[in-house]
């Protein structure tokens, strides 16, 4: 209780003190303060601080990773301190207005898909596990073979694995008027209007089994299963549409009028507007990232691998959720998914030769939970605490994850869903690919930590760093 209080004097000292902290929040590893002035935090000062395991600012906040449990200590001796506490909620709201309009734009484009992602993961572990149930060593253990498999276990299986893709719009519209302002149910029946059983299914036109309906003569029609972009526009332009009508509707119509005027008035865009046009963006988008993801001799691979960490730095990264939707949904795989997990599991393997090497006991400290939290996925702690702060194990996490990344094309890796990486990323290969997905996240851990031992860190260099 001392040490904690102690320690929560000292970070507000470290940056800048009282009058430098709007306000404070915390997730579940990380302190998020607010400051006025972020010239005036000491960066070295905070990292020397006691069970501070590293320190960034990102999002509008300066962010303190302490790690599971030990945050929520710091948070309450803060706020026992007299400093103005918020949620994360309620702070991430604060910090929205703050940044580039790019980053801004990024962060809301995050906030949109980041709450879909859930479920799609445990769609893609559901289609996992399809996988490697229907294998036939699999099934042979039980002395069974696919033609014993009946008609209605296939039909379970999809339900839990098409569900959430068929609905895609619906979840997209809903999150979206979630962010801009609108009313969430609102955007839900929108989105579900969107894929109303009425309108020509996109599966069955796009395998020629239906044909869209013809408006005027030359728009097409059809049912927008899967689809996210029209969605996403539908629902930021339904959002705007709602508020402006709720400004101009009186109190007592609002019930009846605001719901009836958007749906109505948007439905009509929707499909007749925004759905084409944005429809064939989307195809076009998704046209090049399986063009790029397809480039010979493993060159996606490489650079991809060899980047990705580079992009996470600078927060938008979540953008590329949206392409990974998109390859679920067309594709029901995601090959991106095998090259991106080696970029993270190769800043683990970074991490951990500089916790093995160095003989520094903070550090070592530091380092090998960083390394361990890379392996689960989680790559912040090992950059930003540890490879970032010494420079070059970090270049050698990239080119550890551009290695892998190289064999993960080469050996055409595609998982069954999105979201989660190394170790946890294993439930997406379950479907005859688990042995090659630990090959290519052993060769990118591998290859970093050489390099990184060899040439990326010594406690001189931490020395000289430190001066």
């Amino acid at each position: 209780m001392e040490e904690n209080r102690k320690i929560a004097k000292e970070v507000i000292e470290a940056i800048g003190g009282k009058d430098n902290i709007q306000s404070v929040a915390h997730c579940a590893t990380r302190l998020r303060i607010m400051v006025n002035d972020k010239d005036k935090i000491n960066q070295e000062k905070v990292e020397d601080i006691n069970k501070v395991k590293g320190a960034f600012f990102n999002s509008g906040q300066y962010q303190i990773i302490f790690g599971t449990g030990t945050v929520n200590r710091i948070y309450e001796e803060v706020s026992k301190l007299g400093l103005e506490t918020k949620s994360a909620s309620e702070q991430k709201v604060e910090a929205v207005k703050s940044g580039s309009k790019f980053q801004r734009a990024i962060r809301t484009f995050g906030d949109v898909f980041v709450p879909i992602i859930p479920v799609l993961v445990a769609t893609g572990l559901f289609m996992g596990l399809r996988g490697l149930i229907m294998q036939d060593q699999i099934l042979a253990l039980f002395g069974l073979s696919t033609e014993d498999i009946s008609e209605n276990f296939i039909l379970f299986t999809q339900v839990l694995t098409d569900t959430a893709f068929i609905f895609l719009p619906a979840l997209v519209a809903w999150s979206t008027f979630r962010v801009f302002g609108g009313t969430p149910i609102i955007g839900l029946i929108l989105g579900l209007m969107l894929v109303s059983p009425s309108l020509p299914n996109a599966y069955d036109v796009a395998g020629g089994s239906a044909e869209a309906i013809t408006i005027l003569g030359f728009i097409p029609v059809v049912g927008y299963q899967g689809s996210v972009i029209p969605a996403f526009i539908a629902g930021i332009l339904g959002a705007k549409l709602e508020r402006v009508i709720r400004k101009r509707v009186p109190e007592v119509l609002d019930l009846i009028v605001t719901p009836f005027l958007t749906l109505l008035v948007m439905i009509i865009l929707s499909l007749l507007v925004i759905g084409p046009i944005f429809h064939s963006v989307e195809q076009g988008i998704l046209t090049v990232a399986t063009s790029v993801l397809s480039w010979p001799l493993g060159i996606s691979g490489l650079l991809i691998g060899g980047l990705n960490q580079l992009i996470v730095i600078t927060g938008v990264h979540h953008v590329f959720n949206m392409l990974e939707i998109q390859l679920l949904s067309e594709f029901k795989n995601n090959p991106y998914n095998a090259i991106v997990t080696c970029s993270v599991a190769a800043q683990g393997g970074a991490a951990l030769a500089v916790g093995l090497k160095t003989k520094s006991a903070k550090l070592k400290a530091l380092a090998l939970p960083s390394s361990f939290s890379a392996f689960l996925g989680i790559t912040e702690p090992a950059i930003f605490g540890v490879n970032l702060r010494y420079g070059k194990p970090f270049i050698m996490g990239l080119i550890g994850g551009g290695v892998g990344g190289f064999l993960a094309s080469i050996l055409g890796l595609k998982a069954t869903g999105m979201a989660v990486t190394v170790i946890p990323g294993i439930l997406l290969y379950l479907n005859g690919q688990v042995l090659q997905y630990i090959l290519v996240n052993v060769v990118a851990i591998a290859v970093a930590f050489a390099l990184t031992w060899m040439f990326g860190y010594s406690d001189k260099m931490k020395k000289e760093i430190e001066q």
